[in-house]
């Protein structure tokens, strides 16, 4: 097994790749962890170390042990970060983890579209894009709706865009394969506002309750934005956790 930052003790740098496969949705609710012997051999490390492990992902609240049976991944609600759905869906081909779902329910182009979506994807003002709107179902929870755009000019080339069947690959993973176009990097913002119009879609009562909004914009290696996504989330949901250095 690799070491991430090589200055934190070994059971915190443990801990972090655990929780990392938890948080990116690799280990589900109700997988069980290693135990304390196997991640002292998978990691090379002595049992005590293991044991500090395992202790801190349970002070964490995100995993629990069972007398007798094992450690198991909690029940989490958890918001998988764009990047984590990215590295996904370039190693295994698929996007969304086992036991979650999208329902497209909107795809088709707009003419002419919001000012703040005009000036993520950089278009004339009144301009026309693509919309695309899913609902993301975690078992019978639904857990994320979220809606991307697309500059018109992909109905072309890449007209899955427009049909409510799902791209298991990722729409970016096959935006790139259209057109040739490379995702370089990509830009996040975070807020919180009233659910509005999108309680509905996510099975909320009240349109004044609070939801968190993540907003993404995807970037080509010539720095011309490929995609502008708006993910909104209910507010009994985790956002991501990062642990950081503070020296």
């Amino acid at each position: 097994m690799s070491n991430t930052a090589s200055g934190a003790p070994k059971f915190r740098q443990i801990a972090d790749q655990i929780r990392a496969r938890i948080l990116s949705g690799e280990l589900r609710p109700g997988d069980e962890i290693p135990s304390e012997r196997a991640v002292a051999a998978d990691y090379n490390v002595s049992r005590p170390t293991a044991t500090k492990a395992l202790m801190l992902l349970r002070e964490l609240g995100l995993v629990h042990s069972i007398q007798g049976s094992g450690t198991f991944v909690s029940d989490l609600a958890v918001n998988r970060r764009a990047s984590e759905r990215y590295t996904k869906a370039r190693t295994s081909g698929r996007i969304y983890a086992d036991g979650t779902r999208a329902e497209i329910v909107a795809a088709e182009v707009v003419p002419e579209v919001p000012e703040h979506v005009t000036r993520a994807l950089q278009l004339e003002p009144g301009s026309a894009a693509i919309r695309r709107r899913r609902i993301t179902w975690e078992g019978e929870r639904r857990a994320e709706t979220s809606t991307s755009w697309f500059n018109a000019d992909l109905a072309g080339t890449a007209p899955r865009l427009l049909t409510k069947e799902r791209i298991r690959s990722g729409t970016l993973a096959y935006v790139e394969t259209q057109t040739g176009r490379l995702g370089a990097y990509a830009r996040d913002r975070t807020c919180a506002r009233k659910a509005g119009v999108d309680a509905k879609d996510l099975g909320m009562a009240d349109e004044g309750a609070p939801v968190l909004v993540v907003e993404h914009i995807v970037y080509d290696q010539h720095d011309r934005p490929i995609e502008f996504a708006e993910a909104v989330y209910p507010s009994d949901r985790w956002s991501y956790e990062q642990r950081y250095d503070l020296s």
